[in-house]
C-alpha cells in the first residue's frame, strides 16, 4: 500500500531588513511533522537597502524568483504592494542599541526603523513574527525605548502575544558566543504562546576548531580569498597566542599600540581553538577582523561564515569587506532554524523541552540578566 502523503501546512514568509539571508535559511530549513501535517515556511519576499546582500539573498535563498526581492531603502518601500504572508522576520537595524557606542536607541538614525515592521504587521496580520537585535536594545534610552517597542509589537495586527528572551547562540550549537535578543510574537487570536526552545549544548559547546576543521573547509569553497596582511600585523600576530588580545600578550614595543582610551577586548584578538568563537562582527577597522588561531592571518570569509553557521555551498555576493559586513550582521543560521522550529511546534500543539524567558513582560519589562555576564 502506497504511503499516504502528508498535508502540508506552509506559512508564506516575507523579511524585512533580510541582509545575507542567515534568518531565511533558518526559517527554509525549519519543519515539524506531526499527525500527518508537515508545517514548514517558505520564502514570498524579502527586502534590503543593501544591493550586495540582494544579490546574495537572491542567489541562495529564492534562486527561482530574484525579482521576490526588493533591494529599495525602507523609507521608499510601498509595503501594500510586497504581498500577503503568514510569518514575518526581521532583524531592525541595531546600530543605535548596541553596547558598543552611545546607545543612542530612538534619538538616533536607525532605532525608529523598527517602525517598518510594525507597518507590515499592521497591514498583512501574519499569524506570527520573529525580530532580531542586540542584548543592549533592552537598556536604550533607560529601558524606555524597548517597552516602546513591545508595546507597539503587542497592539499591531490582531494583536500579538510577544515573548522576548536572550539567546546564548553558543548554548544551541552555534560556535560563537553571540548574544543577542530574540521577540516571538504569535496572533494572539489563535490563542497559541510561544516557549522559548531550551538550549542543547551548555557544558559542551562547539568549539571553533570542531567549526572549522571538521569536516576542513574545501579547497574550493566559494568566499575563501586571504586578505593579505601587513608584514607589521603578521609579525604582531606570531606574538600573540591564542586566546590573547593586543593588550593581553607580551609584545615588543614596536608591535605595541599606541591606544591610551577604550581598549576593546577583540583587537588582534586571536581565537582560542578550544572555545567558541568571540562574536563575529561585519565592521571595525584594523584588528576588528577575527584572527585564526593557528596561522598569522585574519579569518577568511568562508571561515567566518563556518563560524556564523552557513553551510559551504553558500555564495555571497560582493567584495571581500562587503562579504565580511554580510557575515558578521548576519543571524546565526542555526540559531535561526532552532527558533523558527520551536514556533512550528507551537503552532503543531506539540509540547517540547523550553525555559522561561530571560526577559520578563510585564508591569514593565525586567530582565533577568546582566549584560556584562
Amino acid at each position: 500500500m502506497a504511503k499516504r502523503k502528508s498535508k502540508e501546512k506552509v506559512f508564506k514568509y516575507g523579511e524585512l531588513f533580510c541582509g545575507p539571508g542567515g534568518l531565511a535559511l533558518g526559517a527554509a530549513r525549519s519543519f515539524f511533522e506531526k499527525g500527518g501535517v508537515r508545517y514548514s515556511i517558505k520564502h514570498r519576499w524579502a527586502s534590503d537597502y543593501d544591493s550586495d546582500s540582494c544579490r546574495t539573498y537572491a542567489r541562495n535563498i529564492t534562486s527561482d524568483e530574484p525579482d521576490s526581492v526588493v533591494c529599495k531603502d525602507v523609507r521608499r518601500l510601498n509595503i501594500k504592494l510586497l504581498g500577503k504572508i503568514d510569518a514575518f522576520a526581521y532583524g531592525f537595524p541595531c546600530n543605535d542599541f548596541s553596547i558598543v557606542g552611545e546607545r543612542r536607541g530612538f534619538n538616533g538614525k536607525f532605532g525608529p526603523l523598527y517602525l517598518y515592521g510594525v507597518a507590515v504587521l499592521n497591514e498583512f496580520k501574519p499569524k506570527f513574527f520573529v525580530a532580531e537585535n542586540v542584548g543592549g536594545i533592552t537598556s536604550a534610552n533607560n529601558g524606555e525605548a524597548f517597552k516602546k517597542i513591545v508595546h507597539d509589537f503587542e497592539n499591531s495586527g490582531n494583536g500579538y502575544v510577544v515573548v522576548a528572551h536572550r539567546y546564548h547562540a553558543e548554548d544551541y550549537g552555534v560556535p560563537q558566543t553571540r548574544h543577542r535578543v530574540v521577540l516571538v510574537g504569535i496572533d494572539k487570536t489563535l490563542g497559541l504562546k510561544f516557549g522559548v526552545p531550551a538550549p542543547t549544548h551548555i557544558g559542551r559547546h562547539v568549539t571553533v576548531r570542531e567549526a572549522l576543521e571538521i569536516p576542513p573547509i574545501p579547497t574550493d569553497a566559494p568566499n575563501s580569498e586571504i586578505k593579505k596582511q601587513s608584514p607589521l600585523v603578521a609579525e604582531r600576530l606570531q606574538f600573540i597566542k591564542p586566546g590573547q588580545n593586543a593588550w593581553t600578550a607580551t609584545l615588543p614595543k614596536r608591535l605595541q599600540l599606541n591606544v591610551k582610551v577604550a581598549k576593546l577586548s577583540q583587537i588582534y584578538k586571536r581565537l582560542d581553538p578550544d572555545r567558541p568563537a568571540y562574536t563575529i562582527t561585519g565592521s571595525g577597522g584594523g584588528g576588528t577582523h577575527g584572527y585564526h588561531y593557528e596561522e598569522p592571518r585574519a579569518l577568511t570569509n568562508r571561515e567566518r561564515a563556518r563560524i556564523q553557521t552557513f553551510p559551504d555551498d553558500f555564495v555571497f555576493e560582493g567584495s571581500i569587506e562587503s562579504v565580511r559586513k554580510q557575515i558578521g550582521m548576519a543571524v546565526p543560521v542555526l540559531l535561526a532554524q532552532t527558533i523558527f522550529t520551536a514556533i512550528l511546534k507551537t503552532f503543531a500543539g506539540e509540547n517540547y523541552l523550553s525555559v522561561k524567558p530571560n526577559i520578563v513582560i510585564s508591569n514593565g519589562i525586567k530582565t533577568l540578566w546582566s549584560e556584562t555576564k
